[in-house]
Parts: C-alpha cells; structure tokens; sequence
C-alpha cells in the first residue's frame, strides 16, 4: 500500500467515524466505536481491530450493517467490512458480514486460544446475549389493520415515549401474528432516537441459559446488574419459561426492580398473562398489571394489505388476482403468507416463468392442499370458548360442571374432526387429558347432536366459522 493510498484510506476512516458519531450518538460512538482502530484495506475489506472480543462481539451484533454501509459509501472499493479482537493474529479477520460463520476460501481461521481452567468467565470474554434485531422489522414496514391496531399503537407509543406510559406492555398472540417484529421495531425507535439508552431484547429461553450459566460461574451479581440496569428490557415467548421455577423467580426480582425504577418492560407471549399455564400466579398478576394488547389472526384485508406491501419491497410486479388468491387460501399466519410469495419471486426469477395464478397454483400446490384443512387446535379452542362465553383457560382446567366440560368435549370433537391431531396429542393440549377422554368426549357429543338440535346447530355454525 502507497503512501498516498494509506493517506486516502485514513481520511475514508475518519469521514466513517464522522458519520458514526453523527448517527449514533456521542454515547455510543464513545463506548463501542471510537476505541477501534483502521488497519487498512485488503482486497475490497476494511479491516478493524477492537480492544476487546468483547467489545468486538458488540460492534459485529449491533453496527457491522451500519459500518459497512458508510464504508462502502466512503470508498466504492470496499465490500465487506472485518473486526478483530487485539492481541490475536491477523491470520483470520473474522468477517463481520451478516451470517458469515465460516472463513473465506483461502484465509486460515484464526486459532483458538487453549481452554483455561476458571472458575467464572472473565468479563471480557462475556458472550453478547442480546438476540440480533431484523432491519426488516420497523413500524414502517408493518401493515396495520383492526385484528393488530391496538397492539401496533401501543408498541409505538412505548418506542416514542420520553416516559413510561403502561409497566409493562404484554402482547399476546398466535405464530406469526407480528409480536416479534412489533418488539424489534419498538428496539429500532428507542436505538435511533434514544441511543444513550440502553436496550436489552432477548428470549426467554436466552434469559433462562444466562441466568443458569450465571449460577454456574457464580456471577450472579454481574447477571443481576446486566438486567436490572437498562432503560428497556425486551423479553419475547415469555411462557418458555413457564414450570421453570428458578428462573421465574429471578425474572419476577428482575422485573419488580426494573417497574420500580421507572424503567420500560416489553413482554411477548402465545397467550394471555391470565391464561399462561405452569406460571406463579404472583408472575402472572405482575404481567397483567400494564397494558395487555392482544394480537388477533388476521383477516383477508390485512393479509392483502401485507402480500401488497412486502410485493412492493421486493420490487415484483404481482397480478392483483395472485395476491387475493393467496391472501384468501393461506390464512394460518403471516410467516407462511411472506413464506409463499417468496416461493413465487424465486420461481419466477430461477426459471424465467411469468408470475400467473395458474403458476402460484402449481409451484404452491403442497402448501395449498395443506392449508384446505389447516385448523388448529388452539384456534378451536379460543373459538368455541368465546361462543358458549367461557375463559379460554377453562379448556385446560380440572373443572367438571356441565358449563365448562360440555364446551370442552365439543372443543375436542371438533379437534378431532378438522384437524390430523392424534387423540393423545389432542388430548394433552386440553390439559394433559390422556387419548380415552378425547374418546369419550366425540362419542357423547355425537349422541348429544342426535338428540337436542339447539346442541347440533351450535356445533354446526362453530364448524362452519372455523371452516370459512
């Protein structure tokens, strides 16, 4: 590399840094990004060193898409970005590139250092748990329609808030409804208007393993100060944790210590804080405490409003009777809807097909068919429990008066008829009740139908609902 060349490279880096600051934020900029230092450029890849892994594995989670971008801006020959830890060789710079989890062809990976015998981790060596927010995921790329509205405007109000407005909000909802990206948006606002907060989004399930590596290791004290320092806690499928009663118990502390500080919680879950089986119910009172928002299926004109919007982003031009097609027949959740226009785009583009309804037809024929009987068990449940007005927990209960266990006995007959659950697997989602209730339970409500019509035209109006 020339003399002018380093000059120019230098000047790149500083006009990088520049940008940084001015996006980020001096707080960030301070803490994660003024300590690298620019090692030069190698065959199109800007090459950073951190003064930590730990700082590293921060920088690559959290700013690895936002450097590379500037960078590539800055100076055109630069594709791909890489940071490394000091006090390591240069043999592998560790792309930072999204998903990059193996070494370039013709780089030798960088050695590990050999395992030391410890009895806690040391700090610098602290894996970032923070799960990685999607660039997709943000309140501009969210369709809004009546079955999310509540939940989207509450999500937006957390993320623009300067105060807390309800501790906690808790959204509840079926797969694929939007909870998750409802919370990455939420993490996007706070970190691009706020980015002097500190944010933590995670899984529960990721919770539960550092909670119990911290015990391990003996660091609980840093654990505790890890959660119960930030401005906005983010904790997605809570009920992972349900019967898991050490980690309810430190999620519960961690939880009463941040609502008394004033400090945000953001909770996403399969069912409401009421209805969360294997829960204490002191857990289950605090998550009812807030706002709790209810993410309902969706209906034909959000799924429409959707397939436009994301055909839209991909820059295809989709007949309008494809989109409706396809909004009508897949109606189980979002994820397979964006899941089979995906199919199509590649079809089309890999095989040079002309996007057509006889084509979507074809290429979507597996997912089609599987979707002409797609009902699930809990859809049944949460509508035959709203149609006699009982609480959708009852379908789980030990209770046996006529007002609940008839309900339930139609709930499982109805289980057993449009869906391909086995009857054990039908019967442990109505509480663990072995295969000969589930048994017994079609058997009576058949006799039932032939002997009241008031009984049989109730049953057929819920068959009906859930088959339209």
């Amino acid at each position: 590399m020339t003399a002018d060349m380093s000059g120019d490279q230098e000047l790149c880096w500083a006009r990088v840094r520049g940008r940084l600051r001015t996006e980020l934020g001096d707080a960030v900029f301070r803490n994660w990004l003024k300590p690298l230092t620019f090692e030069g450029i190698d065959e199109g890849t800007a090459i950073m060193r951190a003064p930590s892994p730990f700082v590293r594995d921060r920088v690559r989670s959290q700013y690895s898409d936002r450097l590379r971008a500037i960078w590539s801006v800055e100076h055109p020959d630069v594709k791909s970005i890489a940071i490394f830890a000091a006090g390591r060789g240069r043999t592998e710079p560790e792309r930072a590139a999204e998903g990059a989890d193996q070494p370039e062809a013709g780089i030798e990976a960088e050695p590990l250092p050999a395992p030391a015998v410890r009895s806690a981790p040391a700090a610098e060596e602290r894996a970032d748990f923070e799960a990685p927010l999607d660039p997709r995921f943000t309140f501009d790329n969210f369709v809004v329609g009546k079955p999310n509205e509540l939940a989207f405007a509450a999500a937006r109000r957390v993320a623009e808030s300067e105060s807390v407005p309800f501790n906690p909000l808790f959204l509840y909802g079926g797969v694929g409804l939007g909870k998750t990206h409802l919370m990455h948006a939420i993490a996007w606002h706070v970190r691009q208007k706020h980015p002097s907060r500190r944010v933590i989004y995670l899984s529960a399930e990721k919770f539960m393993y550092q909670f119990i590596r911290a015990l391990r290791f003996r660091d609980t004290v840093a654990f505790k100060d890890q959660f119960r320092s930030v401005d906005l806690l983010m904790i997605d499928d809570v009920q992972f944790i349900s019967g898991k009663d050490s980690t309810q118990e430190e999620f519960f502390h961690t939880f009463n210590a941040l609502v008394d500080q004033n400090r945000q919680v953001v909770i996403s879950a399969d069912k409401s804080p009421t209805d969360l089986e294997g829960m204490e119910e002191r857990l289950r009172s605090r998550l009812g405490w807030g706002l709790v928002a209810d993410i309902h299926p969706t209906n034909y004109e959000l799924r429409l409003g959707i397939m436009q919007s994301k055909a839209e982003r991909l820059g295809v031009e989709m007949p309008e009777k494809v989109l409706e097609f396809l909004s009508h027949k897949i109606s189980s959740n979002v994820r397979e809807l964006e899941g089979a226009l995906n199919r199509i785009v590649a079809h089309a583009t890999l095989v040079g097909r002309d996007i057509s309804l006889e084509m979507t037809q074809e290429v979507l024929a597996d997912l089609l068919r599987a979707n002409d009987r797609r009902v699930t068990v809990e859809e049944i449940q949460r509508q035959v429990a709203n149609h006699f007005q009982i609480r959708l927990s009852e379908m789980h209960s030990a209770r046996r008066s006529r007002a609940i266990a008839r309900p339930r006995q139609v709930a499982m007959y109805l289980s057993k008829q449009l869906t391909s659950q086995s009857l054990p697997d039908i019967g442990r989602k109505f509480g663990g009740r072995d295969h000969t209730t589930v048994l017994h339970a079609v058997k009576k409500v058949e006799e039932l139908r032939g002997q009241d019509k008031q009984f049989n035209d109730d049953v057929d109006l819920l068959r009906r609902m859930l088959e339209s």
